[in-house]
């Protein structure tokens, strides 16, 4: 009976909050063409004359703003619901953490995996909303790093979540607490921004996306692949389970980088907009992220607190992302057991299992 292993991937986070780290980190993460899908040449020299020299300094900065004695925010998080889904599998699954940019790298996990005797792994990308940049980037790679020995494993992938009915529970379970706790007057729901390109990239009809401003209102065979579309699935899943009026919650995107195009609202636009509204306690929810890492906690958390006071509000709270909470870990656990039972239950894997033996 074949072993099963278990791999949750993650983006990455450098190793140190030291420009030197950052710029390895940053040189891996900012030369993959699914992230800056620009001709080669350009993305060279974008990388090794604009953004390296200046960014990484900028970037190791903000990293020690948030670093704590175990490591960063991401790592320290990811670890821990690695850790919690091992122990629900214990017996059943062997688990590995695995990050597309950084360490622990997709070969060495898959390498651990392996020397346990591992040969049906599902991965798992800890990323609710597909975009290429993301979870398409984290299975190109994996695909990659399990083709190449000579014998190719069976391999499965848990589809994107953003509206899995256990992901926007747990995800409410967090947040309830902390709006009502400090008497929220409105709730922003911030994703992580994509250039406007990527999106228009998974219209397959080259007509629906960023077309109009309802396009992202309904998903529909146009833009089921859409990240910016299923961002706006899942904050209407949140804001319904959280009793919101229409008036009383929003969406952006942030941490938006060079100067094309990205998908909008801007966050770092709308928090001065929204105290400019009269909203005085904001409560901020990130729910393209499942650990708390430099994009909420410094980005949010701190630079957005800060602007949204300066701009006349009285307080901002981060809603603290899903982590290792239970409800997480439970739903970690839900979504791989689905995946596999659905694989199982396919007409394919049916025929499979029907297919009269051969001898060669």
């Amino acid at each position: 009976m074949a072993r099963k292993g278990l791999l949750l991937v993650n983006l990455g986070t450098p190793d140190a909050p030291e420009t030197g780290p950052v710029r390895r980190y940053l040189r891996e993460f900012l030369s993959d063409p699914r992230v800056v899908d620009i001709h080669p040449v350009g993305r060279w020299f974008l990388l090794n004359f604009i953004i390296l020299p200046f960014r990484s300094p900028r970037s190791a900065h903000a990293y020690r703003t948030v670093w704590t004695e175990q490591g960063s925010p991401l790592m320290v998080h990811s670890k821990a619901l690695t850790a919690a889904v091992a122990q629900r599998f214990s017996g059943e699954y062997e688990v590995e953490l695995a990050m597309r940019y950084g360490n622990p790298s997709l070969p060495d996990a898959v390498a651990r995996l392996r020397a346990r005797g591992v040969t049906d792994f599902t991965v798992l990308p800890l990323y609710p909303q597909e975009a290429p940049s993301s979870s398409g980037s984290s299975l190109a790679r994996t695909y990659e790093v399990l083709s190449e020995p000579w014998d190719v494993p069976n391999v499965r992938a848990v589809p994107a979540f953003h509206s899995h009915p256990a992901f926007l529970d747990a995800f409410t379970e967090v947040a309830r607490p902390v709006i009502s706790g400090m008497g929220a007057d409105h709730v922003l729901f911030s994703f992580h921004g994509v250039p406007e390109r990527h999106i228009r990239k998974s219209d397959p009809t080259g007509k629906h996306c960023l077309a109009s401003q309802g396009c992202c209102d309904v998903l529909t065979d146009a833009n089921r692949h859409c990240y910016r579309a299923q961002c706006f699935a899942t904050a209407r899943g949140l804001a319904s389970r959280l009793g919101l009026e229409p008036e009383g919650w929003s969406v952006s995107f942030q941490s938006r980088l060079g100067r094309t195009p990205w998908v909008k609202p801007y966050t770092d636009v709308v928090l001065p907009e929204l105290a400019a509204r009269g909203v005085k306690r904001l409560a901020v929810m990130c729910p393209a992220f499942v650990a708390d890492c430099l994009e909420t906690v410094e980005e949010v958390a701190i630079r957005g607190r800060e602007q949204f006071l300066a701009s006349g509000g009285e307080d901002l709270k981060l809603v603290p992302s899903l982590n290792s909470h239970p409800a997480w870990v439970d739903t970690v656990v839900r979504l791989v057991r689905e995946s596999e039972a659905a694989a199982t239950s396919s007409p394919a894997a049916a025929a499979a299992r029907e297919a009269p033996g051969r001898v060669g």
